[in-house]
């Protein structure tokens, strides 16, 4: 199941005996946790709340363990026990759980709790008994819907276009959003409504997104938003440098695209990217157009290059840039 429809699950269908939360989003991985801990109301958590870390859990260790989930709970219903980071072989899973997972120890809650990615150890996922718990990157039209229920719980309300713009201004991040509505909750007060202009005027954009401005800005020929979006990130600690650096890679990643076909998410899956940002970037190399694209990348480069050895300063450097940009 997803993250978002695991409260709903442990309200309508109570505790499961073991879970796999598994995912690169660390927001919603601990949220997983806290649910489910929650869900067992322990009294004693000194006593019933167990964890470890996978690397210490091997061969005679994980026998050890496993013969440990059967350990009754003291003065609770329910031993919560936590292994984090964990990635057993084939063999340690046949030897050690594979009998648990099938008949495992009712007043226990084993909770398996993994970053994800690579090919560690086997896929947990697809062996019985285990309630998978999806936390990897939502894309923007989920995180929007998930944005509506955490401003719910703060007592506000949220207008469509401005929960599409917070997920762009935070750049997708789960953790960033909720903080953003935190203070937006302090702002606002109960039953306070986040419109457009809200967010416009009190939720910090991304760097990763003013980079993405900058260069749309340029696909336009707006010289004006531009200079603002480029000042902005000069006063708020960018330098010259890391300004340069920014849109050198940002013009390569348009100039790789030009030359790519296929559906956003099979360029993102080539790239090591996610898929909105592929839209986005293909939206403005469309405006834009491959050769214009392919052409400041390279001079950029050429820039980056010849500030780093000396050639130019980081000033120089930035203002031959944008000169380049709007000048030709």
């Amino acid at each position: 199941m997803k993250f978002v429809e695991l409260a709903k699950t442990l309200k309508e269908e109570g505790l499961r005996p073991v879970y796999l939360v598994e995912g690169e989003e660390a927001y919603f991985r601990d949220h997983a946790v806290r649910a489910i801990r929650e869900a067992c109301a322990l009294m004693q958590p000194a006593l019933n709340d167990v964890r470890y870390e996978g690397e210490t859990v091997k061969g005679e260790k994980l026998s050890a363990l496993a013969a440990e989930l059967f350990t009754m709970p003291f003065f609770d219903n329910k031993r919560l026990v936590r292994i984090y980071e964990f990635y057993p072989t084939e063999r340690e899973w046949e030897q050690s759980l594979k009998a648990y997972a099938a008949s495992p120890c009712p007043t226990t809650v084993l909770v398996i709790v993994n970053t994800g990615g690579g090919k560690r150890g086997i896929d947990l996922k697809r062996k019985g008994g285990i309630v998978y718990v999806d936390c990897s990157k939502e894309s923007p039209e989920m995180l929007e819907r998930w944005l509506y229920g955490v401003a719910k719980r703060a007592s506000l309300s949220v207008d469509g276009e401005a929960a599409s713009l917070m997920v762009q201004f935070c750049n997708c991040d789960a953790a960033r959003m909720s903080l953003e509505v935190k203070k937006l909750r302090e702002l606002l007060g109960e039953g306070g409504r986040i419109a457009r202009g809200t967010v416009e005027e009190y939720v910090a954009k991304d760097v990763d997104y003013k980079i993405y401005e900058l260069t749309n800005a340029v696909a336009r020929g707006d010289r004006q938003t531009f200079f603002e979006v480029l000042f902005d990130l000069l006063e708020k600690g960018y330098d010259e440098n890391a300004a340069l650096s920014a849109l050198t890679s940002h013009f390569r990643t348009l100039a790789e695209l030009a030359g790519m076909r296929g559906t956003d998410a099979e360029i993102a899956s080539a790239l090591g990217m996610k898929p909105y940002p592929v839209k986005k970037n293909r939206e403005v190399l469309s405006k834009l157009g491959a050769g214009r694209a392919r052409e400041l990348y390279l001079r950029l480069y050429t820039l980056s290059a010849g500030m780093r050895s000396g050639l130019y300063s980081k000033s120089g450097a930035l203002s031959a840039a944008v000169a380049k940009i709007f000048f030709g």
